[in-house]
């Protein structure tokens, strides 16, 4: 199964992994899955840092790939599905998010109520 972890998974997956249940922990671990960090969710860390509201230490990029995750780019395709997308959640980061699981056909792990809006695939 392709899986798209939203940006607060990532982070918690990297240290903060009591945050996960036990199912997502799987999921995560399972090899048959593979699971992709966008780079939309690296934007938001670096973003995040640099205003101050998040510490980022480290490289997420090298951090995804040690953590065995895949990278997956924000295309022009992806964004086009913006147009189409109902104004549900105003988060941009969210919405290109949910734009890429819809059109790569990818399930989204997130905790995020306002994804359950949208017509998306969720775990």
């Amino acid at each position: 199964m392709k899986i798209l972890i939203d940006t607060h998974i990532f982070l918690w997956s990297l240290g903060n992994t009591k945050k996960l249940s036990k199912e997502r922990l799987l999921e995560l671990k399972t090899q048959t899955n593979i699971i992709y960090v966008s780079s939309i969710s690296i934007a938001e860390l670096m973003i995040k840092s640099s205003i101050g509201k998040l510490k980022v230490d480290y490289n997420p990029v090298e951090m995804a790939k040690e953590s065995g995750f895949e990278l997956l780019n924000f295309t022009a395709n992806d964004a086009l599905f913006l147009e189409q997308l109902p104004f549900h959640h105003r988060d941009p980061f969210d919405r290109m998010l949910i734009c890429q699981g819809k059109v790569n056909n990818m399930r989204i792990m997130t905790d995020d109520i306002q994804f359950n809006n949208y017509d998306c695939k969720l775990i």
